[in-house]
C-alpha cells in the first residue's frame, strides 16, 4: 500500500491511497470465506455450498462489501501512517475496486489545526455588584403587586397601564388590509381584542398602545400605523403607513392590591420587611448567576480575539447548517412564512456563517485547553448533563441516557459539550475578577 499526502490548505489534506492487486484480492478472499461459512443455500449445509455457486448468488453483495473493506482499510492505514488528527471526512473517491485489479482511493479530510494558545490563566473579567439597591427592591415589590392586580371597569380616559378593549379595521392606500393579506386577519380586521396602554410588550400593530392614551369608552377614531421596513410578520405591510378605524369598547383600570396580611401571606412572609429581605436574596442570586454567565462570555471573547487559528471549512459548514435549521424552525413557530425567510436568505446565511465561524473557533480553543490541562469527563459530569437535558427537553432522564447509548454521534456531541463546559469553568476559576 502506498500513501501520498498533499495539502490543499492548512487544515485540508488529500490522501491518495494505492493498493496493489494482491491486497485487493486478499480482502476479497477474506470476505468470500465469511460468505462460504455463513451462507445458507438450498440443499447444502452451512459451510458446504460450492464457492462458485456462492459467487454467483452473492455477486453484488460481494462487490459492495469489497468496496467498503478496501476504502476502510485505505483510510485506517493512511491515518496510522501519516498520524493525522482528522476532524471530519470531506469526500471519498473510491475509484474502481474490483477483484483482480489494483485500486486507488482518494480521501479528502479536514484535520485539527495547529495553533498557539495565548496565556489563558489569569484573564481579567469584570463583575457587577450583586447587592440589590433599595430602588430595585421597591420596583420588585411593585412588580409583585402588579402580578396580582385586579382590573376594574373605568369611565375615565385611558392611561398608562390600563387595558382597552377595542375593534379595528385597517386600510392601505384605500384598500382593506383584510383583502390584501387574507391569511393574516390580525392585521386586517379584528372585532374585539385587548391592548395595554403604553405596555412594555407591543401587540400586533406597532405603536397602537401609545395612541390609546386618553381614549374614552365608545370613542371612534382613525389612527395611522407605521410598519417598520423590516416588518417580517407581514411583508406586504413592511415600510408602509396604514390607516386603522378603531372603536373603544371598554376600558379597565389596573388596581393594585394593598400591602396587607393577605398579600404577605400569598408570598409566605409575615410583613413588608420580610418580603423585602426575600426579594434582596432573590435579586442577589439572580445577579450572581448573571455575573457567572457574563464572566464565561468574557473569557471566551478574550481568547477568541487573542488567538489566531485556521478554521476547517467542513466544521463551519456543518455548524452553519445547524444554526440555519434552528433559525428556520423558530421563525416558522412564530408564524413567519418560508417565502419571507427566502427573501432574506442571503443575509440570514451570512449571519449564520459568521456565528458558526466564531463557535468553531471557540470549540477548537477550548478543546486544546482541555487537552493541555488534562480535563476529563467523570461519571457525575454525565449525570449532571443528563438531568440538565431532561429538564430542558422535559423528558425522563432514563430516556436521555438510553438515547445517548444508542446514538454514537449524539454521545460524542454530549461528551464535547461536557468538556467545553468544564474548560470554561476552569478558565473562569483562574480568572482575575475586577469589580465595577
Amino acid at each position: 500500500m502506498n500513501v501520498q499526502l498533499t495539502s490543499t490548505s492548512t487544515t485540508r489534506k488529500s490522501l491518495v491511497v494505492t493498493l496493489d492487486k494482491t491486497e485487493v484480492d486478499s480482502e476479497h478472499s477474506a470476505i468470500l470465506a465469511e460468505y462460504v461459512k455463513q451462507a445458507r443455500l438450498p440443499g447444502f449445509r452451512p459451510g458446504k455450498a460450492p464457492v462458485e455457486m456462492i459467487k454467483r448468488k452473492f455477486t453484488k453483495e460481494l462487490a459492495d462489501e469489497l468496496k467498503q473493506k478496501v476504502v476502510s482499510k485505505a483510510y485506517s492505514s493512511s491515518l496510522e501512517k501519516e498520524k493525522l488528527d482528522v476532524l471530519s471526512i470531506v469526500h471519498v473517491d473510491e475509484g474502481a475496486i474490483e477483484l483482480g485489479s489494483g485500486a486507488t482511493v482518494t480521501i479528502t479530510v479536514d484535520v485539527r489545526p495547529d495553533f498557539t494558545l495565548p496565556e489563558y490563566v489569569g484573564l481579567t473579567v469584570k463583575s457587577e455588584k450583586t447587592e440589590a439597591s433599595e430602588d430595585e427592591v421597591e420596583k420588585m415589590v411593585e412588580a409583585l403587586r402588579t402580578d396580582k392586580a385586579d382590573f376594574k371597569q373605568s369611565s375615565t380616559p385611558a392611561k398608562k397601564g390600563d387595558y382597552v378593549k377595542l375593534s379595528y379595521e385597517g386600510t392601505l392606500d384605500g384598500k382593506p388590509i383584510a383583502d390584501l393579506v387574507p391569511d393574516k386577519q390580525l392585521y386586517g380586521k379584528v372585532p374585539m381584542t385587548w391592548e395595554e396602554v403604553e405596555g412594555a410588550n407591543e401587540g400586533h400593530l406597532p405603536g397602537l398602545s401609545k395612541q390609546l392614551v386618553g381614549a374614552t369608552t365608545g370613542e371612534k377614531k382613525t389612527i395611522s400605523i407605521s410598519f417598520p421596513a423590516d416588518f417580517n410578520a407581514v411583508a406586504a405591510l413592511a415600510g408602509k403607513n396604514a390607516s386603522y378605524a378603531i372603536e373603544v369598547l371598554e376600558i379597565r383600570e389596573r388596581v393594585l392590591p394593598a400591602l396587607d396580611e393577605e398579600f404577605f401571606k400569598s408570598h409566605q412572609v409575615a410583613n413588608l420587611e420580610e418580603l423585602k429581605t426575600q426579594i434582596r436574596a432573590n435579586l442577589k442570586m439572580q445577579k450572581e448567576y448573571q455575573n457567572q454567565m457574563a464572566q464565561r462570555r468574557q473569557v471566551l471573547d478574550i481568547l477568541t480575539d487573542k488567538t489566531e487559528v485556521s478554521i476547517p471549512d467542513s466544521l463551519v459548514d456543518n455548524e452553519t447548517q445547524g444554526i440555519l435549521r434552528q433559525f428556520i424552525e423558530e421563525n416558522m413557530r412564530r408564524g413567519v412564512s418560508s417565502e419571507e425567510i427566502e427573501k432574506d436568505k442571503k443575509t440570514i446565511v451570512e449571519g449564520a456563517k459568521k456565528t458558526a465561524e466564531k463557535r468553531v473557533k471557540t470549540q477548537l480553543i477550548l478543546s486544546k485547553i482541555a487537552e493541555k490541562e488534562k480535563i476529563t469527563i467523570e461519571n457525575r459530569d454525565f449525570d449532571n448533563y443528563i438531568y440538565r437535558e431532561a429538564n430542558r427537553t422535559r423528558q425522563r432522564p432514563e430516556k436521555i441516557a438510553k438515547d445517548l447509548g444508542n446514538n454514537r454521534e449524539a454521545l460524542r456531541a454530549a461528551q464535547e459539550s461536557i468538556i467545553f463546559d468544564k474548560a470554561v469553568d476552569f478558565l473562569v476559576s483562574k480568572a482575575t475578577v475586577s469589580s465595577n
